[in-house]
């Protein structure tokens, strides 16, 4: 007997939930088949995308959908460029958009052979629009499959504002919190909708290279998909610098050495 889309849904939570565990970079090549896995990185910590390259390879998948770019800037991708990382590159516009060196992100576009490229950004100025806006209004029709028409409880408003807040170093006016937490679920959704596409085109297997906040099962990509799309097997893998959160609301998580870099807040400090 088929059950009810609700009911899978709650079973893969139930099984998510008993099987989510630390794993190590081997354990990278014998992920559980799912239609969808999230690889989550920490953006400027060369080794989580030498570990994305790496599970992209073992699960070779039929589309890649990166949370750097937009769908016009995924579109622009041929076989050609590919083949050229530099030329890739500069078709992309990737360094003027300020995500760290391609080089570390370009072995995985060629990862896999024939792979379709999605884009599930939205382009800052759209995603600046969610915070006056919403969410729901900018993403227009398609914000009602992932829920962005319903307000958050009262709860989880106030912790997902906390997070924000210490996202960016305790530093932000409390006026712009609420409109963060709208540009965050936008920004959630637009990936959910761009996964959507590239499995609906090709069938999947489908892998998503993101930031580990949006790879999040309890309240990002993976619920997004469990709401719009719930037969949609979903896995989803966070990558930690040093240790992992006590409580850590994904699949499979890894824990890296930290990449050196200068500490973040200084930039608020300045």
């Amino acid at each position: 007997m088929i059950r009810p889309a609700a009911l899978l849904a709650a079973v893969a939570l139930v099984a998510s939930a008993a099987t989510a565990r630390e794993i190590d970079t081997a354990a990278l090549l014998e992920l559980p088949v799912a239609d969808v896995v999230v690889l989550g990185e920490v953006h400027d910590n060369p080794l989580h995308h030498a570990n994305q390259t790496l599970a992209t390879r073992a699960i070779a998948p039929k589309a890649l959908v990166f949370e750097m770019l937009t769908d016009a800037e995924a579109r622009r991708v041929t076989p050609a460029l590919l083949a050229d990382e530099a030329a890739l590159e500069r078709a992309l516009g990737w360094s003027a958009k300020g995500w760290p060196d391609f080089v570390w992100y370009y072995p995985i576009f060629t990862a896999a052979p024939a792979l379709a490229i999605y884009g599930g950004d939205l382009g800052r100025d759209t995603v600046r629009r969610a915070m006056t806006e919403g969410a729901a209004a900018v993403l227009g029709p398609s914000g009602a499959l992932f829920g962005l028409e319903t307000p958050l409880p009262r709860d989880v408003q106030a912790q997902r504002e906390a997070d924000q807040m210490a996202a960016h170093c305790d530093a932000l006016p409390e006026e712009l919190l609420p409109g963060m937490v709208e540009a965050q679920r936008l920004r959630d959704a637009a990936l959910a909708r761009a996964v959507i596409a590239a499995y609906l085109d090709t069938g999947g297997p489908v892998v998503v290279i993101t930031g580990n906040g949006h790879a999040r099962t309890d309240q990002a990509v993976p619920a997004m998909l469990a709401k719009a799309m719930p037969d949609l097997s979903v896995t989803s893998v966070a990558q930690f610098e040093t240790s992992a959160p006590d409580d850590p609301a994904f699949d499979y998580w890894l824990v890296t050495p930290a990449t050196p870099r200068e500490d973040p807040c200084n930039a608020f400090r300045r």
